[in-house]
Order: structure tokens, then C-alpha cells, then sequence
């Protein structure tokens, strides 16, 4: 009882829905979907706001990370450089520590000081940054006076003791002074002392100090001794300048030493302790973003988990509103189309006389079921157009068998017409020696019977009596023998032609016996239409094919140039010619100069029941079976050439060994682009 009362209940809402068109159903379902999107649009908008501001801060914590990250790359890069300029020093170098400052100094004042998040806390930066750029003005200053004092104090007098160490050599007058050894020594002590200085102002290095302070005292150790040892005043003039030279350098070195512990000592204070204090303020500096940026992101992810709250909440109580309406549309809808449906397979079934339900209703789905229902009768109607089609169909297809039977027919006719033709010309070439011969035997057996009753009569027979007979008779049997052997051959190569068009049996024939023996049965038509016939075909070419189907198409080619190229008995000339072409191929030439064809011709040439001699009795069947035999029996190709008033041309391509057997897709295969089948041309 409750489930019935349930169904009635559902049966009544859902005709309560369907009295209102879908359409406005569908809206209803759009209106419900955008009042749900205008509440979460609306709550989305005031948590965008939230997230905005969190976003901002979390932004721009992220922005002044970025410019303590730069500060602190430029201060560390600037700190490389100015240790690289103490070290090396060069304009260029001092150009890019100018510039780095430059850039420094910019982000200080313009990025740092502008920075929301920075601007209350940037004053030490500023401090620490500006000592660590006017240590450096300092540091060049010390590194000034340091490569005046190397230049002046260091290089100026090793370069005099060099000219004065020159000066003693060359006073030496021998290397077997008493001098010299004193000399080299002194003059390899100044060596390494150069080296050692040179190495100490580039490195700082405090072996290369001790190793250039000692090859000094060296030097001054050995100028005493030099001095005792001299032979000559400039010896001991130099020696003396020598000696007050070493005691500058000595002094310039001492000087040197001084300034380059004072230029480390300011490079450590100034410069690495001011970078190192100022990475220690951006550190401290870092450490407050990240604390803001965290706040910030706490903030976002409250916000965020907030909004996802109130969506969802939303969402649930629209969604279930949308559902009970979405099913309350979907089952006022999708009722009446299932009985559509069930309509619909009936008919594609084939089931036309069950008829389609709710065409009374008022609604959309009850005119898709009138619709449906006009459709279930133009099936109907349909069907019976359907089996008279059929009917018709088989009718016109029985017919076209029987037009094909009728053209098969007809090509069978031609060619056994051909043959009849052949068998008439055979005989009335044939009749000419066999009736010769017929009339000598006869007058032989008359002078032979003659001749037997003059030897019954008694009276003797002369010896000029005997010669004659004898003579008769040797005249008669060479005219026998040679009109019988000529039948003969007609006859042999009548009979190797029939066979060969009565059987398609494929053989091994020579072209030029084939071709001499098809012209032989071509003679007597040769006579009546007074075409003069040349053939150059070579002895040695062996043909393994269907030499029937060779002779056929000779045969209807001849019979064509006969019957079209040299109408009411014109004389004219036939060509046949034969060579290789390849290793594998044969090319076969039957020309003649003839009345010729024209373009239209030309291009229904090979047509089956195409002929201009229709109402002379052709039956257009001649060309079509030569190109028959010659693309599917022999496996070749064919091409035609002609031109009006001078004469037709057909060249024939065909394998040495035929491809008649393959399937039609090997024959494909083995055909060349440059011997298309049918190809015509014509001007």
C-alpha cells in the first residue's frame, strides 16, 4: 500500500512538471544553477578580498627577500673584485667596481629605502654599506702608494743595480778574475731577490718576503768582498753605487713591507668585516620577512580554509535542491522517451505495426512522438518502394547478364569469323596447285594410256616414241612434286595456324616461323586488296607464350588496316618488324600508311563494339580483342599512334617469357612508366 501511494505520488508530480514545457523546466534547473553561482560568487568575492591583502603581504615580503638577496650578492661580488683590483689592479677592473658601487648605492636609496617592509629598518644597511665603499676609497689609496713605493723604491733601484751588475761584467776584462766568483754569486743572489720581491707584491706571500730580505743581505754580504777583489777604479766606482742601491731597495723593501701588512690589515677591517657586519644585517633583516611572510601565510590559509567552509556548505544545501528538481524534470522527460525508444527499436527491428504511445500529449515529447509516428508510416511506405526497387533491381541485373553473354557471343563470333576467313583464303590458295596438279595427272594418264596401245598394236615402238614418254612423264611428276609440295606447305601452315587459334596452349615458338607461317594464310587477302606486305623479323628470337593468340592479333590487325586503312581496294604498304627490347622484352611493330585516325578514333580505338563501318557490317570487336590478348594473354603493353592521311602505328611490348598466368597485380608491378597501356597520341 505505501509503495502504490509512493508511485501515485511520483505519477502526479511528474504530470504536475509536464504541464509546464521544457524549456522552462530546463530554465528552471539554469535559474536554480545561477543562484547557486551568484551566492558562491558572492562569498568568493569577500574571501578574494581577504586573500588579497594576505597575498600582498606575502608578496611583498618576497619582494624585499629579493632585495636583500640582491644586496647581499652585489656586496659579496664587490668584495671579490676589490680583492682581485689589491691583487691585480687594472682600469677595467676599477671601471666594474665603480659601476657595482654605483649599483650598490642605487638599491640602497632607490629599492631598499622605498621598500615598505624595509624602510624602517634599512638605516644600518645604509651605514654598514657606506664604511664597507669608503674603506675601499682608502684601500686605493694605501694600493696607490703601495705601487709608487714598489715602482719608485723597489724597481727603480734593482733596475739601476742591473745596469751597475752589467757595468762590473764588462770592467771584468777575463771569467779567471778573482772577482768573478764573488760576482756570480752576488749577481744570482740579486736574481732571486727580483723574483722574490716580485712575487711578494703580486701574492703576499711571507716566504717570498724572507726569501727577498735574505738575497739583500746576501748582496750587501758580497759587495765588501767584490770591493777588496777589484783590479781597476770603475770596478770600485760601481761597487760603491752598487752598494748605496742595495741599501735603498733594502729600505724600499722594508717600506713596502710595512704598506702591504697596512693594505691587509685596512682590507680585513674595512672591507671583509663591513661585508660580513652587512650580510649579518641582511640575515637579521631575512629573518624578520620570513617571520611577516609566515603571518602572511597563516592569514592566507585561515582565509582559504574559511571560504572552502562556507562554499561547501553552500553548495550541499543548492545541490540538493537542484537534484530534487533536476529528478522531478529528467523523470517527466526521460518516461515519454523511453516509450519513444521502445517505438524506435521497433521500427529499425522491422516491427511496423506497433504504434507509438503519447501522441496525444501537449509537450515537446509528444510532438517527437507524432514526429515519430509519421516516421514509423513513411517506414512503411518506404518498405513497399524498397521491395519494388529489389524487384526492378533483379530485372536490370538479369539483364546486363544477359547483355554480357550476348558480347561474349559476339567476340567468340569474330574471331571464329576471322578463322572462317583464314580457311577460305587457305583454300582458294590451295585450290591453284592441287588443280594444276589434278590436270597434269590427267594428261599424264592419257598419254600413258596412249602410250600402252602403240605397244599393244604390234607395229613397234620407236625409240624416239620411248625419249618423248619418258620426257612427258619426267615433266609431269616435277610438276606434280612441286604444285603437291606447295599445297603441302599451305596446308602445314594452315594447319600449325588453326591449331594454334583453336587451342591457347602456351609453347615455345620461334617469332620469325610464327610470323612467316601467319603470313603465309594472309597471301590470298594480300592479292585482292593490293597491299604490299614487309616483315623484318629477326631468326633468332624464341618466344615462350601463346603463339595463337600472336597469330590472332597479326591477323585482325591485317584484317583492320584491310578493311580501314586501304578502304575500296587502295594499294598501300604494310610494315611488320620485330627486335628486342632488354634482356626480357620484345617490341613489335605493325605500321602501315594508310588513311589513318582521328583524335576522337584514336580514343575509342580499343572500345569493345566501337567501329566506323557499322553500317558496313563491322561489329568494332577487331582492335578490342587484339588489345585483349595483348595486355592479359601475353601480359604486355600496347600503344597507338596515328595521324589523318599518314597512316596508323601499333607497337606492341611484350615479355619474351608471357605473363598471361600472373595475377593482375604482378602485371602492374612489371610494367615500365615509360609504356603506358592505351597510350595515344595525335595532332
Amino acid at each position: 500500500m505505501p509503495t502504490s501511494l509512493t508511485a501515485r505520488g511520483h505519477s502526479r508530480l511528474v504530470a504536475l512538471v509536464r504541464a509546464v514545457p521544457i524549456r522552462w523546466r530546463i530554465l528552471s534547473i539554469a535559474a536554480l544553477n545561477s543562484a547557486v553561482v551568484v551566492v558562491l560568487v558572492a562569498l568568493i568575492w569577500n574571501g578574494v578580498q581577504v586573500l588579497g591583502m594576505a597575498w600582498d603581504d606575502v608578496r611583498q615580503v618576497r619582494e624585499s627577500d629579493k632585495v636583500l638577496a640582491t644586496l647581499e650578492s652585489e656586496t659579496g661580488h664587490l668584495q671579490n673584485l676589490i680583492h682581485r683590483y689589491i691583487t691585480q689592479p687594472s682600469p677595467e677592473l676599477f671601471a666594474e667596481i665603480s659601476h657595482l658601487r654605483d649599483t650598490v648605492l642605487g638599491t640602497l636609496k632607490t629599492r631598499a629605502s622605498t621598500d615598505p617592509m624595509l624602510s624602517g629598518s634599512v638605516q644600518k644597511l645604509e651605514q654598514v654599506t657606506e664604511r664597507f665603499l669608503n674603506g675601499f676609497s682608502e684601500l686605493r689609496e694605501v694600493q696607490a702608494t703601495i705601487s709608487k713605493t714598489y715602482e719608485q723604491e723597489v724597481l727603480a733601484p734593482a733596475r739601476d743595480m742591473a745596469g751597475l751588475y752589467s757595468i762590473i761584467e764588462g770592467a771584468t776584462g777575463h771569467r779567471n778574475a778573482l772577482i768573478w766568483p764573488s760576482l756570480g754569486k752576488s749577481r744570482e743572489a740579486f736574481t732571486a731577490m727580483l723574483v722574490a720581491a716580485n712575487s711578494y707584491y703580486l701574492s703576499l706571500a711571507t716566504a717570498a718576503a724572507e726569501e727577498a730580505s735574505r738575497n739583500t743581505e746576501t748582496i750587501q754580504q758580497t759587495i765588501p768582498v767584490m770591493s777588496d777583489l777589484a783590479d781597476n777604479d770603475l770596478q770600485r766606482m760601481a761597487l760603491q753605487r752598487l752598494n748605496t742601491r742595495t741599501k735603498s731597495l733594502s729600505d724600499g723593501l722594508t717600506k713596502l713591507s710595512a704598506q702591504l701588512t697596512n693594505r691587509t690589515e685596512l682590507l680585513r677591517d674595512a672591507i671583509d668585516a663591513s661585508q660580513a657586519e652587512a650580510s649579518n644585517v641582511i640575515d637579521e633583516l631575512s629573518d624578520k620577512m620570513r617571520q611577516r611572510e609566515q603571518k602572511a601565510q597563516e592569514t592566507f590559509d585561515q582565509t582559504l580554509a574559511d571560504i572552502s567552509r562556507k562554499v561547501l556548505s553552500v553548495a550541499v544545501i543548492f545541490l540538493g535542491i537542484i537534484i530534487t528538481a533536476g529528478v522531478l524534470i529528467a523523470l517527466s522527460i526521460r518516461l515519454p522517451l523511453r516509450q519513444i525508444m521502445t517505438a524506435m527499436h521497433a521500427i529499425t527491428s522491422g516491427d511496423l505495426n506497433r504504434k507509438v504511445q503519447g501522441t496525444s500529449a501537449s509537450d515537446e515529447v509528444g510532438e517527437m512522438a507524432r514526429a515519430v509516428e509519421v516516421f514509423r508510416e513513411n517506414a512503411i511506405a518506404k518498405r513497399k518502394t524498397e521491395d519494388e526497387l529489389r524487384a526492378a533491381k533483379e530485372k536490370a541485373e538479369n539483364a546486363l547478364h544477359e547483355l554480357n553473354a550476348a558480347q561474349q557471343n559476339l567476340i567468340d563470333a569474330e574471331r571464329l569469323a576471322a578463322l572462317g576467313g583464314l580457311v577460305a583464303g587457305v583454300a582458294h590458295e590451295v585450290n591453284n596447285p592441287i588443280g594444276i596438279s589434278l590436270t597434269v595427272a590427267s594428261s599424264f594418264a592419257r598419254r600413258t594410256e596412249a602410250f600402252e596401245d602403240e605397244l599393244k598394236s604390234g607395229n613397234g615402238l620407236r625409240r624416239s616414241q620411248l625419249d618423248e614418254f619418258v620426257k612427258t612423264s619426267r615433266d609431269a611428276a616435277q610438276q606434280l612434286v612441286g604444285n603437291l609440295h606447295r599445297a603441302g606447305e599451305l596446308i602445314q601452315s594452315f594447319k600449325q595456324v588453326a591449331v594454334d587459334r583453336s587451342h591457347a596452349e602456351r609453347r615455345t615458338f620461334n617469332l620469325s616461323e610464327a610470323t612467316d607461317q601467319i603470313i603465309a594464310s594472309l597471301r590470298p587477302a594480300l592479292k585482292k586488296a593490293s597491299i604490299a606486305l614487309s616483315v623484318e623479323v629477326p631468326e633468332n628470337l624464341i618466344i615462350d607464350g601463346y603463339p595463337g593468340s600472336y597469330g590472332q592479333i597479326l591477323t585482325n590487325l591485317f584484317l583492320n588496316a584491310a578493311t580501314h586503312a586501304f578502304p575500296d581496294g587502295r594499294s598501300g604498304n604494310i610494315t611488320i618488324s620485330a627486335k628486342p627490347r632488354g634482356s626480357d622484352d620484345v617490341e613489335i611493330i605493325f605500321a602501315d600508311d594508310g588513311a589513318g585516325m582521328t583524335a576522337d578514333v584514336q580514343r575509342q580505338a580499343f572500345d569493345p563494339f566501337f567501329t566506323t563501318r557499322r553500317n558496313e557490317g563491322g561489329t568494332g570487336l577487331g582492335l578490342h580483342i587484339v588489345y585483349n590478348l595483348v595486355t592479359q594473354q601475353l601480359g604486355g603493353r600496347m600503344m597507338l599512334d596515328s595521324r589523318p592521311g599518314q597512316g596508323t602505328t601499333f607497337r606492341i611490348i611484350m615479355p619474351k617469357t608471357a605473363k598471361g598466368g600472373q595475377p593482375a597485380e604482378n602485371r602492374d608491378r612489371d610494367r615500365t612508366d615509360s609504356w603506358p597501356n592505351r597510350t595515344m597520341s595525335s595532332t
